[in-house]
C-alpha cells in the first residue's frame, strides 16, 4: 500500500488524493475538465461535509510551514472549490461558451 497523503483524521479521503491533491490551478483544472459529472459528484459528495474541518485542520499551521499532509488537504481544498463549480452552478465539467474563461 502506497504512503498516505492526507492527515490521518481524514483518512477515510484518501482515495480522492492522488487524482485531486494537485499543486497548481492549472492542473486542477485539467482534472476537472477530464473527470465526468459522476466522479466529481463523488469527490463533492465525500469532500464538502468535512470542508470546514479541513480548513480548522489547515489552519492550526503557518502557511509556509504546512506539513506535507496539511499541504495536500489543502490542494484538496482547492480542487473542491474547483469541482463546486461545476457540481453546484455548471451542471457539467467545462463552461459552455467561455473559451478561456478560466
Amino acid at each position: 500500500m502506497s504512503e498516505a497523503m492526507l492527515p490521518t483524521a481524514f483518512a477515510e479521503l484518501e482515495s480522492y488524493a492522488h487524482k485531486w491533491c494537485l499543486a497548481t490551478e492549472t492542473e486542477r483544472w485539467n482534472a476537472r475538465v477530464a473527470s465526468t459529472m459522476p466522479e466529481m459528484h463523488e469527490f463533492y459528495d465525500a469532500f464538502f461535509p468535512r470542508l470546514e474541518e479541513s480548513i480548522d485542520y489547515c489552519d492550526k499551521f503557518p502557511l509556509d510551514e504546512l506539513p506535507d499532509d496539511a499541504l495536500n488537504l489543502l490542494h484538496m481544498i482547492y480542487s473542491l472549490i474547483m469541482v463546486a463549480m461545476a457540481v453546484e452552478i455548471m451542471h457539467q465539467p467545462a463552461p459552455v461558451s467561455a473559451a478561456d474563461a478560466v
